[in-house]
């Protein structure tokens, strides 16, 4: 699991990502495609056309920092949109769900109290 300091933003990048981009290649496509400062400290996360392949690209303050994930099972859940282009931005909460391959969209809560007290 990635540390993540507070008022960090986590953007997905709508649509897929073709997977042979390393940092520079990923950081053009921040900066061109998204409109967005790759320099901000935000994170910004990238999926494969298989679904399979996770990274997230992020600018620490002296260097970028590229985290990859291949989920062995399933897939990592992606929004559905008709515009392939810009962002949705997602909490720390749903970016960790995202990394384990959980739906972050619709958690299922497993417990609530019975009674009050």
């Amino acid at each position: 699991m990635m540390i993540v300091p507070a008022g960090v933003k986590v953007h997905l990048a709508l649509g897929y990502t073709d997977m042979r981009k390393g940092m520079d290649g990923l950081t053009m496509l921040v900066q061109d495609t998204l409109k967005t400062d790759p320099f901000s400290g935000h994170l910004f996360a990238f999926r494969g056309k298989q679904a399979s392949m996770l990274k997230i690209r992020f600018w620490d303050g002296n260097g970028l920092c590229l985290f990859t994930k291949r989920i062995d099972r399933g897939g990592f859940v992606w929004p559905r949109v008709s515009d392939a282009e810009g962002t949705v931005t997602l909490s720390l909460a749903q970016l960790a769900m995202l990394i384990e391959g959980i739906d972050w969209r619709a958690p299922e809560r497993v417990w609530k109290p019975a009674i009050a007290g």
